[in-house]
């Protein structure tokens, strides 16, 4: 197996949004069905680059599940780590998109299949492999789940993988607030590299997001690399020996919903290529983060998830149009 291997680990859903854009939930005549789940958006994004990635999850042994996994096959994303549950259901997600295009969620979640996979279930040689193991914050909030993240993390670090951590806050799915923090900050000090929104900044640390002092309460000793995206103005980004920021790009936008997942797999897809040695190189970096950037925004030109991940070439074509 290759050893520039991403394996991605967590949830793959469905995602409901209505026909019509800027209606709430409850207004909308219709929907359409989109593939979402951070941890899959991600593991596509990079296969678009040409990359190499896996899935590790668990859907229920539904027509849904069936259909979400069709998809990670027909991008080529590796599925020796996925599992099918005849007692539980795909998870769905209903997602709103405002007038400004923002995102409003209700899940179906009771339990779905995703949160019923167990630690007996992994696929640990697949995981093992990694390069880059990458999880969210979804798979912690109740077990057994929460127990497979675990295990699944420990093996990927032993193995010798880097750990990437997106949280992805979704309020909803959380007990509460408190319960959110906790069970996100509960693994925060195990990642390689973070990357957090300027919102998911402002929620862990109850302060304003545009403090340098407030983004680096989140930094401790041993994280090589914790990323801030900041929308469409860009992102920041904190390393031990330097810091700054990557400007955005400004596109048509009409659903926000996955930009942070193809802003995350171009730069997994990048560092599963070339290496830690970003980290310490901070042109190289910044390369590497306009590339994130380009397709982040490119990611918000068309919606749904999976649909708006863009290739290699349309990244450096928005990068190249945009100087």
């Amino acid at each position: 197996m290759a050893s520039n291997m991403v394996v991605s680990f967590g949830e793959m859903l469905i995602d409901f949004v209505p026909d019509i854009a800027g209606v709430s939930l409850a207004e909308s005549p219709g929907f359409i069905k989109a593939p979402g789940g951070a941890p899959a958006n991600v593991a596509v994004a990079i296969t678009k680059h040409g990359g190499n990635s896996a899935f590790v999850g668990k859907f229920g042994d539904d027509e849904f599940g069936h259909m979400l996994v069709d998809i990670l096959k027909k991008n080529s994303v590796n599925v020796d780590g996925v599992l099918f549950d005849e007692h539980a259901r795909t998870a769905l997600a209903f997602v709103t998109l405002r007038s400004d295009g923002e995102r409003e969620f209700m899940f179906y979640r009771n339990p779905s299949a995703d949160m019923l996979l167990t630690e007996a279930e992994l696929n640990m040689s697949l995981i093992k492999n990694a390069k880059i193991f990458h999880y969210g914050s979804i798979s912690l909030i109740t077990e057994p789940c929460r127990s497979a993240h675990m295990a699944a993390m420990k093996a990927a670090r032993d193995a010798g993988a880097l750990l990437s951590y997106d949280p992805n806050v979704r309020l909803p799915l959380w007990p509460s607030e408190q319960a959110a923090r906790e069970g996100i900050m509960s693994i925060w000090k195990h990642a390689d590299f973070i990357k957090v929104s300027d919102d998911e900044v402002a929620f862990l640390t109850q302060g304003d997001p545009y403090n340098e002092d407030v983004v680096l309460s989140l930094w401790y000793e041993g994280l090589k690399l914790l990323l801030v995206t900041d929308g469409e103005k860009g992102c920041r980004y904190f390393t031990k020996n330097f810091k700054g920021k990557v400007g955005g790009y400004s596109v048509k936008t009409v659903d926000t919903t996955g930009a942070g997942d193809a802003f995350v797999g171009a730069f997994l897809f990048s560092v599963a290529k070339d290496g830690a040695s970003l980290f310490q190189d901070e042109g190289k970096l910044k390369e590497v983060l306009k590339f994130a950037n380009a397709c982040g925004a490119i990611a918000t030109t068309k919606k749904g998830a999976i649909p708006a991940l863009p290739t290699t070439s349309m990244a450096l074509e928005l990068i190249s149009t945009s100087n």
